[in-house]
């Protein structure tokens, strides 16, 4: 080596939450830093379509179903159509 030292670096991980517009700056910064950044996916929530409408279900209705998984019919699809008129 001629004599020069290697600096070496610790590093840390952050979690950042920042508002949507500013998200192009932030990417700059961390360019001209040298640095990375790893963005995680948001988790997709569960969401059931409605071909009849053509809609997704609401979050209400999603929760209602499933706070509702216990539930079940055992029966005919005639028995079932009879219950349901009921309900």
């Amino acid at each position: 080596m001629n004599g020069e030292t290697t600096q070496v670096l610790a590093f840390d991980t952050v979690s950042l939450n920042i508002p949507k517009a500013d998200l192009s700056f932030l990417k700059t910064l961390v360019k001209k830093m040298g640095w990375k950044i790893n963005r995680k996916p948001k988790p997709r929530r569960k969401r059931l379509y409605d071909p009849e409408t053509g809609k997704y279900l609401n979050d209400e209705t999603m929760k209602a179903i499933e706070n509702n998984d216990d539930i079940a019919f055992s029966g005919t699809v005639d028995e079932f159509k009879e219950w349901a008129k009921n309900l």
